[in-house]
């Protein structure tokens, strides 16, 4: 009798240690956060010393890009592994729009929910606005956030005032919704009470760890800062040499620092792959509100490497060596297959665009797989605007964005940009990743390699520069 009662303790033992062999996943994403914004990418003046803390731990990456430079599609590009124009995710939703991810796309949590893992999203969502569109419905456990991005209120930039002026979009918008799961439970209705939203969030994330410590967990922790307006806690007011956007990064950090403590306190750090990240680059009009780019040209909605570079820190003690940089091309579509091959899980039956950078990580190669790299942009559009090839850059006639022909904002008020032609242009990367020179003149067969690159691109996926329809896209869920 007491061997029969052992047996199925040893068994149940065995069970969850087979369990927690399998690596934990966290993904912190920052809002707008700049390529130069931290320390381990060059920002002085703003200490970081959580985000440096993972940088020594773990590899950075100088190359890392956000598949298309604006909130939504970026979201579902890492989520989804997949461009965002393959899945109707292009551009940014706004209260009232009629589409949202379609729950049918597999995404990182549902694909780890399959492999045994308790999931949680923390922060900002911006994949659907209304139910059955929130996180629970694509694979996470828990979520407790906000539907979109903390500017989508009827409040002006100095966060307080309502909107009544009819012809400010922002009028329309409803009180900024608060979730938990399924259920609105608050609004959040001035800069005074989103300046609480990092604590929150990060508070929430440290409990879903303490919870989940004996089996594996999928934590996404999704801040919605350092998007503008800024909000930051009493606690952070006033501690930056940079003013309130340094008192926000600060805060970020801390957040930071409160998950690596609890991994440590909890015994996990060993077993949690850390990813640090952003969504895109910085939202320049605000200027003394906004990020760095890092010496990298324009910012957040353009196609221009300071809205796509992104910073891209990773941890995992024991298989990623600390300290090391690399500076292979990758995007966060090749998140989801990499997460994929760490946690044995497997792959979607649909076509994904993400590659497997594992073995780069683990120093099994110093080069990753990728070596191309679309760069799609639009709101209710879907314009191949460049092709990255190797250590060029093909851009193509388009209207783009341009934060350097106007002032930017001051003081939390937006600036005015101006929105210019640019022309065919070739850059080499590797000598002028500020994208200043031209070269298309010296090099005509590396525009002809490029150019039969981009058709491949628009048969595969469409192109409305060209009046290309794409042959292997996805349709969105439809909003009713």
């Amino acid at each position: 009798m007491l061997l029969l009662l052992v047996i199925p303790f040893i068994s149940s033992k065995i069970t969850a240690q087979s369990k927690s062999q399998k690596p934990n996943i966290v993904i912190i994403n920052m809002d707008d956060m700049g390529y130069g914004d931290t320390e381990p990418y060059g920002m002085t003046g703003i200490p970081t010393p959580h985000f440096n803390q993972v940088a020594k731990e773990g590899m950075r990456l100088t190359n890392f890009n956000s598949a298309q430079a604006i909130c939504t599609a970026s979201r579902a590009a890492l989520l989804t592994g997949c461009y965002p124009n393959r899945i109707g995710m292009s551009g940014v939703l706004l209260p009232g729009a009629k589409h949202a991810l379609n729950p049918k796309e597999e995404t990182i949590a549902s694909l780890l929910k399959k492999s045994g893992y308790k999931t949680a999203n923390y922060g900002k969502w911006h994949l659907g606005n209304n139910l059955p569109y929130w996180p629970t419905n694509y694979g996470f456990d828990e979520f407790f956030g906000i539907p979109y991005s903390h500017d989508v209120w009827p409040i002006d930039y100095d966060g307080y005032s309502l909107v009544t002026d009819p012809k400010d979009l922002r009028s329309t918008f409803p009180p900024l919704p608060l979730i938990s799961n399924t259920t609105v439970i608050d609004t959040i209705r001035n800069i005074k009470e989103a300046s609480k939203l990092t604590t929150l969030f990060t508070e929430k994330a440290v409990g879903f760890i303490k919870k989940n410590k004996k089996q594996p967990f999928f934590l996404y922790l999704t801040h919605p800062l350092p998007h503008a307006p800024l909000a930051v806690s009493d606690k952070f007011k006033g501690k930056s040499e940079l003013g309130l956007f340094g008192d926000v990064i600060m805060e970020i950090d801390w957040s930071i620092g409160e998950i690596l403590k609890t991994l440590d306190q909890e015994g996990l750090t060993k077993n949690t792959v850390v990813i640090v990240t952003s969504d895109n680059g910085p939202w320049l009009f605000f200027g003394d509100n906004a990020g760095s780019s890092g010496g990298y040209r324009e910012g957040k909605s353009t196609t221009w490497e300071g809205g796509t570079r992104v910073p891209f820190l990773i941890r995992w003690p024991g298989k990623i060596e600390a300290g090391t940089v690399n500076g292979s091309l990758m995007t966060n579509m090749d998140l989801l297959p990499t997460i994929a091959d760490i946690t044995k899980s497997a792959l979607p039956e649909n076509k994904i665009d993400g590659l497997d950078f594992l073995s780069l990580l683990t120093g099994k190669t110093n080069k990753g797989p990728r070596d191309t790299f679309y760069y799609y942009f639009g709101v209710g559009s879907n314009n191949l605007e460049a092709i990255r090839y190797k250590h060029w850059k093909l851009v193509f006639p388009h209207k783009s964005t341009s934060y350097n022909k106007n002032l930017t904002g001051k003081g939390g008020l937006r600036g005015k940009g101006a929105v210019v032609e640019v022309p065919l242009a070739l850059y080499d990367l590797a000598h002028d990743p500020g994208e200043v020179r031209d070269v298309q003149e010296l090099y005509p067969e590396i525009v002809a390699e490029i150019q039969k690159i981009a058709e491949t691109a628009r048969e595969d996926l469409g192109d409305d520069l060209t009046n290309k329809v794409g042959k292997n896209v996805r349709k969105p869920a439809i909003v009713e």
